[in-house]
């Protein structure tokens, strides 16, 4: 068992609060009536503090670091026993606006995230930041270098398809259809 020292508990527990006040705020007032000053107060900390814990500002608040992501992408490559792309549609389809599983709590965080442009940029950002490590896993799963334009396009592509299909008005099934065209290649023209 780790035993977590005092400074790192309290580090963890500022950046909670911090996450939960910005939630609470953002769904009151709405992500733009809402400003950086605001949610240091209501957690009673300083800004210098905020932007200690959180460099990215308020748009980081809402999300986790990205580490998360990134490994849970590259074991949806690693770790499966089917053909990657229907491994990395099932990783998306257990995510944020495509679940159909997503517990309760967790609708209006995702529902802010949806409808909030910055927010979505953000979460752009941390997607791609996933490029790096989603290369290198399907390299070495094709035997292909990490440099090969397919590899590195497939990558890419997979990475955007949040962006594309999580506003659509079915997500779930915008989703399936982008995976769709991926697994059958794009039809010849009639």
């Amino acid at each position: 068992m780790v035993n977590t020292g005092r400074r790192e508990r309290r580090k963890l527990e500022t950046r909670r609060r911090l996450d939960e006040v910005a939630l609470r705020l953002f769904l009151e007032h709405g992500y733009d009536g809402v400003t950086v000053a605001q949610i240091a107060e209501a957690a009673d900390v300083s800004v210098a503090t905020l932007f200690a814990h959180v460099p990215d500002g308020k748009d980081a608040l809402i999300f986790d670091d990205g580490s998360e992501r990134r490994a849970g992408i590259v074991a949806a490559v690693r770790e499966r026993d089917e053909p990657i792309l229907k491994a990395l549609h099932r990783f998306f389809a257990a995510r944020g606006p495509y679940s159909s599983d997503l517990p309760p709590e967790h609708a209006p965080k995702r529902d802010l995230i949806v409808q909030t442009p910055a927010l979505r940029e953000y979460a752009r950002r941390l997607w791609h930041s996933c490029e790096p490590e989603l290369t290198a896993a399907l390299a070495e799963d094709s035997g292909l270098p990490p440099d090969d334009p397919a590899v590195r396009a497939l990558a890419r592509f997979v990475l955007e398809i949040p962006d594309l299909t999580g506003t659509a008005p079915d997500p779930a099934a915008a989703l399936a259809s982008v995976f769709a065209l991926l697994e059958s290649g794009w039809p010849p023209r009639s």
